[in-house]
């Protein structure tokens, strides 16, 4: 039992360390690390390097929660062992061992990972990004929110002390990521999302 759920977490981990917006950028010889917020996410990589890469960053960064989800479902089995590799993916996204633990802050992954075990809360959660997006067009308020609201939702809806766990560890920590964005937005000096932006 130890040996696959060690075996969950260094698959989930791994498959997390692959940064989609690092991958990409190399095609570009950008990294986008240097570039912008200096974040290694869709966000950044959509003003840096526009559309197209953007489009590959959501479809790597969705693709591997869902793989990482997996892996630990079949490794260790069932929802406790997708849990596993799905939260180590999310931490390899923010701290990548393939890229000097300098990655993204993890909304897209951790998305795709919520998506797999309780999609009925991932699209509540979306749904309310949305709408933070589409009235602010800030896209950290509408994660920050989201985040925030993750274990209400789960509290709300009655969920096991699994997703409580989960959505406790992963509100921290993607709030945590975006203390830059916080500080931005309380001096008014986040920058808005724009599709004009793009190239």
């Amino acid at each position: 039992m130890y040996l696959r759920a060690a075996l969950s977490i260094i698959a989930g981990y791994l498959l997390g360390s692959l940064n989609t917006s690092l991958i990409v950028g190399r095609f570009y010889k950008v990294d986008v690390r240097k570039h912008g917020s200096g974040n290694a996410g869709m966000t950044n990589t959509f003003r840096t390097l526009g559309k197209k890469a953007a489009l590959f960053v959501i479809l790597g960064d969705i693709a591997k929660g869902i793989l990482a989800y997996l892996a630990g479902y079949y490794i260790y089995g069932g929802q406790p062992g997708g849990l596993f590799s799905g939260t180590a993916c999310i931490i390899g996204h923010i701290w990548p061992v393939f890229f000097r633990f300098r990655g993204g802050k993890g909304v897209l992954t951790t998305f795709a990972v919520l998506l797999m075990f309780d999609w009925m809360i991932a699209l509540g959660l979306f749904a309310v990004f949305l709408v933070i997006l589409l009235t602010t067009r800030y896209v950290s308020l509408g994660s920050i929110t989201a985040a925030f609201l993750f274990p209400a939702a789960a509290a709300v809806f009655g969920r096991g002390t699994q997703t409580m766990v989960f959505s406790g560890i992963i509100a921290v920590i993607v709030i945590a990521k975006h203390h830059e964005n916080i500080k931005r937005l309380l001096n008014g000096t986040e920058s808005k999302f724009s599709l004009g932006n793009s190239k």
